[in-house]
């Protein structure tokens, strides 16, 4: 698509709109298909998918080129990409690959540079027969991380 800057600049501005707002991903196809993917930091309501949609399609010109276009929010089965999406996803328990290995703990606490998971493990104990429950951290950066999906518990 000859307007992908166009495209993106649109989509930016409709988010500016929103400030809880914010793009994950973005891709437009060699057939013209626009796909825009937002999460919030509070969720994304229909109509907001429905304004940042109307701001694309409303100024692009459909007689100079033909296009399709779909705007979407994160899919709960997708890794996390964004920092924000960390954010969004306290309290809840993460799968968390590394390259060494992976974690499965509850989201406590993430700023710039990393997140901090935390769960109950059993171990052998100490002195004696027996296990007993212990509490562990992890901090992960955010560098070192390879997928991150938030775990669906029913």
């Amino acid at each position: 698509m000859k307007q992908a800057t166009k495209v993106k600049d649109l989509v930016h501005e409709a988010l500016a709109l929103n400030e809880s707002l914010f793009l994950i991903d973005l891709s437009i196809s060699a057939n013209n298909k626009i796909q825009v993917t937002v999460d919030g930091d509070n969720g994304v309501p229909l109509s907001e998918c429905i304004r940042i949609s109307r701001n694309v399609e409303h100024n692009l010109d459909r007689e100079v080129e033909d296009f399709s276009l779909e705007v979407t929010t994160p899919d709960i089965s997708h890794p996390l990409k964004e920092k924000r999406q960390y954010k969004k996803n306290l309290n809840r328990i993460l799968k968390v690959k590394t390259q060494e290995e992976e974690l499965e703990g509850t989201l406590v606490e993430t700023n710039n540079d990393n997140i901090v998971l935390k769960w109950k493990a059993r171990e052998p104990k100490p002195i004696g027969k027996g296990k007993v429950t212990v509490e562990k951290i992890a901090t992960i950066a955010y560098t070192n991380i390879k997928e991150a999906k938030v775990k669906i518990v029913f």
